[in-house]
Formats: C-alpha cells, structure tokens, sequence
C-alpha cells in the first residue's frame, strides 16, 4: 500500500473537519447556509478551473460531454446537498458528532460499494473482518454520539 496516499487520506479528514466550522462562520457571516455553500463552492470552482487550465489536460468534445450519462452529473447535486447539511447541522449537535455520524455512514455505503463492485469500483467483498470494522465504527459512534 502506497504510503502518500494514506497520508493524504488522513490530511483530507482533517480537511473536511476544519471545511464544516469554516462554512458554518461564513454562514453566519452571509445569513443563509445556500448562500454559503454558494460562496464555498464558487470558490473551489474558480481553484479547480486553474488547476485544470494549468495541468494542459485536453477539454472534452461537446460530443463527448453529451453522451454522459444523466446520473454522472449527481456528484455535485450530492456535493451541495452534503455542504449545506454540514452548515446547518454542525453548530447544532456539534463536530465530533457531525463527523463520526458522517464516517459511519461513508463506511457503511464504501462497504456496499466494494461488495457489489458497484459504480465501477473494485470487487472487495464484505468478510468478516470488514463487518468487524464496520461494527466498531458504529459502536464508537454511539459512544461519541452519547456524549
């Protein structure tokens, strides 16, 4: 297993647990989470359209975008819909719950995901070990969740 990307892995979590105060602040700061989640999108738009623009990777047919399929385009949908849940949510019942409820429940779909090779992800079936893990998360979840 390619260390780097474990390392990554671990840097993105704390990412992510930083992102939801720093939306929830700019909430505050624009009074309304849609509006915020706007902003916080917008912004890493204008980042990933440099990135693209500097990595000379080519742009796609307008043929080709159109033979995607309708569901493809739902990462974003998804996307908005997980940001302005995190918004609302986490200065409610706070980030250790937001964040363990939300590690629970990629966990539970990544299992679902690697069992069935679903969405052209690699078949890793569910054994027991994997359930093991998976009932450890949510018992440690329950405990951070008890409070």
């Amino acid at each position: 297993m390619n260390y780097i990307y474990i390392f990554f892995a671990f840097l993105i979590g704390l990412a992510i647990t930083v992102q939801a105060g720093v939306n929830a602040n700019l909430r505050q700061a624009m009074a309304s989470p849609i509006l915020a989640a706007a902003v916080s999108f917008g912004s890493g738009f204008v980042v990933l359209v440099l990135l693209f623009m500097g990595s000379g990777a080519p742009v796609p047919s307008l043929e080709a975008i159109k033979q995607v399929s309708w569901w493809k385009w739902m990462g974003g949908v998804m996307g908005a819909v997980y940001m302005i849940t995190v918004i609302v949510s986490v200065q409610k019942i706070g980030t250790a719950n937001l964040v363990s409820l939300s590690v629970a429940g990629q966990l539970v779909a990544a299992i679902i995901l690697d069992h069935y090779g679903l969405l052209g992800f690699a078949l890793h079936p569910a054994n027991g070990w994997r359930l093991f893990g998976v009932l450890l998360i949510v018992a440690g979840v329950l405990l951070v969740v008890r409070n």
